[in-house]
């Protein structure tokens, strides 16, 4: 392995063809991200016509299930960064077969959570604050939905080889394809079949599973086609957990965070609460814009490295971080525009609407940091430098975690709370970008 720190300027001709490979990565898997949240919207919509109990118990379950499985989301990101390095070094055996391990790694730990969901769903529901009347709704749901969560994270892992393969177009088709079987599944189920919220569950896991074994034909066919082999390797899992396993780390640490966030919005009043979740249903849409170039980042880099090209990837990193701050300077334009229209669709309330106002352009003015950040978290996943994005973001809560909580006892609102959140960011650029400016992630080779 060569570690590489310097590079020259980018060309003009260099940077467009690193503009056509982002985009060209980029915007599938925005629509792939897109679609993804449009599985539980069409639960809501469809549930919510049984009953305000049967929506509560789908809100408790749908809650859990995410945490459950965002937690595991590192399948998708470290087998990327796996995958586009042994493509970079011109061996597709390699790169498909790093891929089935991290398809296999999914496979067990998607069985371990299964044998833990299933029988401590009722106390998860209580755990949660479920009510008496929500409580069997939200246990049904959940049962039925969670014998879907190994499709869950099979999707998640294979969904990382074909980004690792530079296709980011089959996620986007499988996504499409999962979304209307989804909505098709659970209408049918709910009312032709008068399953009720059995049904809504029972819809998703026969479209997740669907999802799996499309991407499994697509995955299947490629090992096929390279002589790649097809059987569990214990020593490739035990390298697929072991780079998966700080960038679970990572993840674990920004869900603190955001758990932080919202239970001091819950400390600032119902209206706070309220605003805060809008403003955060913002800020995640937002999110799905820049992680597509993150996406696009972890592909692209993963694969200069591969081949040994230090000065290719630098030269990405560098155009990828001007896409992140362009991106993030049109996004926050646009919600400042579109804020006299985009509060009133969640609420009709003033008080709301006042708390939410000033936040909004708190999270508007960040954008362009928020764009760095993303573009440079999956840069150096690429690289697969998780090791240091484990540390970055513990050292980003232990920033954050104080400066928020102190927002109740200053009186200083959701303003201030969301002035925390920018905080929070601002720390995890500068986290990244030391690490950027350093080289010390360009390691080239076929493995790290």
């Amino acid at each position: 392995m060569v570690l590489m720190t310097q590079a020259p300027a980018t060309s003009k001709a260099d940077r467009r063809r690193h503009d056509r490979e982002i985009v060209a990565l980029a915007v599938p898997a925005f629509g792939a991200l897109v679609a993804e949240p449009l599985f539980l919207m069409v639960d809501t919509a469809i549930v919510g016509r049984l009953g305000t109990a049967q929506l509560a118990g789908l809100g408790v379950a749908s809650a859990l299930l995410v945490t459950a499985v965002s937690v595991f989301v590192f399948l998708a990101y470290a087998t990327t960064a796996a995958v586009a390095r042994r493509v970079g070094a011109g061996d597709l055996r390699a790169a498909i077969g790093q891929g089935m391990d991290g398809i296999w790694l999914a496979l067990l730990l998607g069985a371990v959570v299964v044998a833990a969901v299933l029988p401590a769903a009722p106390a998860l529901v209580t755990l949660f604050g479920s009510s008496e009347t929500a409580a069997p709704y939200a246990t049904t749901y959940l049962r039925i939905s969670a014998l879907g969560i190994p499709a869950m994270l099979i999707v998640l892992a294979a969904t990382g080889v074909l980004r690792g393969l530079q296709d980011t177009k089959t996620p986007l088709y499988v996504a499409v394809g999962g979304f209307v079987a989804n909505g098709a599944l659970n209408a049918g189920l709910v009312y032709g079949a008068d399953l009720g919220i059995a049904g809504s569950a029972w819809g998703t896991v026969i479209a997740q599973c669907g999802m799996a074994a499309a991407y499994l034909w697509v995955v299947v066919r490629g090992a096929r086609r390279h002589g790649a082999s097809l059987r569990p390797d214990t020593a490739g899992i035990r390298t697929s957990a072991q780079a998966g396993a700080p960038l679970l780390v990572r993840t674990l640490s920004l869900r603190a965070i955001l758990m932080i966030a919202t239970a001091v919005a819950a400390r600032l009043g119902d209206e706070n609460i309220a605003a805060h979740q809008i403003i955060l249903s913002l800020w995640s849409l937002l999110a799905f814009a820049l992680d597509a170039i993150a996406i696009a980042g972890q592909a692209i880099i993963g694969r200069y490295l591969g081949a040994g090209d230090a000065q290719g990837a630098r030269e990405a990193c560098r155009r990828m971080v001007q896409w992140g701050i362009a991106t993030g300077a049109v996004l926050g334009l646009a919600v400042i525009a579109a804020r006299p229209l985009f509060i009133p669709l969640f609420t009709g309330d003033p008080a709301v609407q006042e708390a939410a106002l000033p936040a909004l352009i708190v999270v508007a003015l960040a954008q362009p940091i928020s764009g760095i950040v993303f573009v440079l978290d999956g840069v150096l996943m690429g690289a697969g430098d998780g090791p240091y994005l484990a540390r970055a973001m513990l050292v980003t809560l232990a920033v954050f975690a104080p400066a928020a909580l102190l927002v109740p006892t200053f009186h200083g609102g959701l303003t201030a709370l969301w002035g925390a959140m920018t905080l929070m960011m601002a720390t995890r650029m500068l986290t990244l970008w030391l690490r950027s400016r350093s080289g010390h992630w360009i390691v080239t080779g076929a493995t790290r």
